[in-house]
Order: structure tokens, then C-alpha cells, then sequence
């Protein structure tokens, strides 16, 4: 069985920068899967990431299944609700978004997913999750009904990452959102990477090799693509 967690933090030990995949499932095709997973294996992944904000859950264990037939890659959900829980998967990011006050992405769909994690052997790795503002609305901000954290608020940010880990959460994901017209600030990065001790995970408006770079100089630990492998599958070649 796949420790990913233990794993993450030997990473973050060892300074080795560590790249996830977004894949989202309305967007996916069973048959289009190999062909997929040929580029992501090629690719500078270490992980992929399943989930979206709108998806109803429909087919996730036949896409997951699917995934592994082709790639050895340790696959973890990133649900925008509890009906996107699968037990093919390896994992999940149980996102607490503490960066907004609906209780139902506070608590509410964590205590509904109970049940169906009880029936699961997912290793479960509590996420503090913080949508920072973008320069557009994301589909986060839009189904989640919060607002972002202000990108020039950067303290507040620190703080609330900060007591995200306090909390006990093992990761703190830095989120612009899908599509973002900005990605997460160099300066921000720095600063909530000095701030906490966990593992700090960075995605959102990220769309070429550069930025993926700067992201990791200012301390990121692992780095989230999506909407640029998702438009281009050939990104990294």
C-alpha cells in the first residue's frame, strides 16, 4: 500500500519539489485515458489529483480504474464535495476551506463523508485549504459561495494558514482556482512557506514551466497543474 503522506514530508526533507496532475473528471473520456496517461508519464509528475467543483461523482471508480491501468502514479482525490469519493483511489485531500465561513465547506460535507471513507482503505490527509484572490471568479468561489483571501493581504494569509496548521492539518494548499487570471503571488509563497512547518502545496493560474519554477524557488513543496496540461497535453514536452 502507497504512504503518500510520509512520503511528501521525506520529499520536503530532502528539498525535492514535487508536481501533481489535475485531472477533472466531467472533462475526462475512459477512452481517451491511455493516450493520457502515456504524456503524464513522460512528464515531471509525481502525483495526480482527481476532483472538481461541479462534479456529480458519476463514473469516478471506472476513471480511476481506468487511470491505473496505465500510470503507477499514486492518485489522490481532491473533492469539491463528498459524492466525488472513490475507494480506487490511493488517497484524499480532506479540504477544510478555511479561507471562507459556509460551515458546509467547513464541516458539513467533511461529517457526510464519513460514511463513505468508513467503507474506504483511502489514507486521509487533512488539508487547509485558502482560495486567494485571482482577478476573475473561479469556479471554487462561485460553488463554495466565499470569497477569496485578498492577494495583497498577505499577513492575514500567513495567519490563516498558520492556524490551519494549528488545527492539525497536514497540508496547506495555496488554491487561485481553476483558470485563474493570476496565479498565487511569488511574495505570498515565501512568506506562508517561512510561516508553517507542513508541507505547502500551490495551484491555480499556473501555465508554463517558468512559473512552475518560481513557485518551487519560493517554497512551495508541490505544485498543481490543471488548465494548462488540461488545454495542451503536451506541456511538458
Amino acid at each position: 500500500m502507497i504512504e503518500i503522506y510520509p512520503e511528501i514530508l521525506l520529499a520536503k526533507a530532502q528539498k525535492r519539489k514535487l508536481l501533481a496532475i489535475l485531472l477533472d473528471p466531467e472533462k475526462l473520456i475512459v477512452s481517451q485515458i491511455s493516450d493520457l496517461c502515456v504524456k503524464i508519464n513522460v512528464s515531471i509528475a509525481t502525483h495526480i489529483f482527481i476532483g472538481g467543483s461541479t462534479f456529480n461523482g458519476s463514473h469516478l471508480d471506472e476513471l480511476i480504474i481506468e487511470i491505473k491501468k496505465y500510470s503507477n502514479l499514486p492518485v489522490l482525490l481532491f473533492p469539491g464535495d463528498y459524492k466525488q469519493i472513490s475507494g480506487e483511489a490511493n488517497g484524499i485531500l480532506l479540504l477544510g476551506l478555511i479561507s471562507g465561513r459556509n460551515p458546509d465547506y467547513l464541516i458539513e460535507h467533511q461529517v457526510n463523508a464519513v460514511p463513505l471513507l468508513q467503507k474506504t482503505n483511502l489514507e486521509v490527509i487533512p488539508t487547509a485549504y485558502l482560495l486567494i484572490e485571482s482577478g476573475t471568479q473561479t469556479a471554487v468561489e462561485r460553488v463554495s459561495q466565499t470569497k477569496p483571501l485578498e492577494r495583497n493581504n498577505v499577513e492575514y494569509v500567513c495567519q490563516t494558514a498558520k492556524a490551519g496548521e494549528l488545527m492539525g492539518n497536514k497540508l496547506v494548499y495555496l488554491e487561485a482556482g481553476s483558470g485563474a487570471t493570476n496565479a498565487v503571488p511569488f511574495e505570498m509563497i515565501v512568506k506562508v512557506s517561512s510561516t508553517i512547518k507542513i508541507p505547502l502545496i500551490v495551484g491555480g493560474g499556473i501555465r508554463s514551466l517558468e512559473q512552475i519554477q518560481n513557485a518551487f524557488k519560493a517554497g512551495a513543496d508541490l505544485v498543481v497543474i490543471g488548465t494548462a496540461f488540461e488545454n495542451d497535453n503536451t506541456f511538458f514536452e
